[in-house]
């Protein structure tokens, strides 16, 4: 009654009739010893006695609510809705640790968003998504990183006329020759050379070219042969264009990908989460897409 300050409403919100709600006020104005509202016959409103005591109660509702709800937390693990960031196919791939969490923490609901390549931190920056499934290195000192999800080999992604086309796998000292690299428009130049460094291993620039915002424009991009792109292994299973090329870069190591949240973001569900793809343990993939 206090917050609605309307008989009627309050009822409403109750499940009772006006009526009893006028019975209890007057009960405990009774108890009290002096009115609580000011009733006319257009409005209803706090005396200065209600309004003390309405701040007196509300810390203790607020208190007696978050003790009952740590209660459930311990009993069933947290609850609420995570929204979750992967690129492509990154959702299936580590869809055991996903299913693992909903064994675990059935109050949960997971939420997919999907994470442009060439914008990776976008999303979790604009707090569209609450963890994100990244690629190493993350060095944001505003982000945390939590358990690898997997691994995966790199491969360069050519159009299907490129001269590496052919080739059974290429080093990463062949990216110095006829490789034109996407460049994205946002990615930290970490993350973006442990995919495809800026010099081969000899010391050559290995050159850029078209600049790409989303996953669509690098494959139309490199089907077009305006540029090649560095992609993990994945990638050649789920995109299978006939314009395409998927080529090994043999002496590349490996990539890890890892969860991400925001440091100032955290919740007990997040962490939650963290354990259980930490418990279940990541999937390496093999050139062919096996796992292990």
């Amino acid at each position: 009654m206090a917050e609605l300050l309307h008989f009627g409403r309050t009822a409403e919100r109750l499940r009772i009739t006006p009526s009893r709600v006028s019975q209890a006020i007057k009960k405990q104005e009774r108890r009290i010893g002096a009115p609580l509202f000011d009733r006319t016959s257009r409005t209803v409103r706090l005396t200065p006695l209600g309004e003390q005591l309405q701040r007196d109660l509300s810390a203790g509702y607020r208190q007696i609510t978050a003790g009952i709800e740590a209660a459930a937390e311990a009993v069933h693990g947290p609850s609420g809705t995570l929204t979750l960031g992967t690129m492509g196919p990154h959702t299936q791939i580590i869809s055991g640790a996903l299913e693992l969490f909903q064994t675990r923490y059935p109050g949960a609901r997971l939420q997919h968003r999907e994470i442009q390549p060439p914008a990776p931190l976008d999303l979790l920056r604009s707090a569209e998504v609450d963890v994100a499934v990244l690629w190493m290195p993350v060095r944001e000192p505003d982000l945390i990183v939590g358990p690898v999800t997997h691994t995966s080999p790199v491969l360069l992604m050519v159009a299907a006329t490129h001269p590496y086309a052919t080739r059974d796998s290429i080093c990463l000292e062949d990216l110095g020759d006829h490789c034109a690299q996407v460049s994205p428009r946002s990615i930290p130049a970490s993350m973006e050379a442990a995919i495809v460094p800026h010099r081969t291993p000899a010391g050559r620039p290995i050159p850029r070219g078209a600049k790409v915002s989303t996953w669509q424009e690098v494959l139309s991009a490199v089907s077009s042969g305006q540029a090649v792109a560095g992609v993990v292994a994945e990638m050649a299973r789920f995109y299978p264009w006939p314009s395409l090329a998927f080529v090994p870069i043999r002496d590349a190591p490996p990539s890890e990908w890892v969860l991400a949240w925001r440091a100032a973001a955290e919740t007990p569900l997040i962490r939650a989460f963290a354990q259980t793809v930490a418990d279940h343990g990541p999937v390496v993939l093999t050139g062919d897409n096996e796992r292990t």
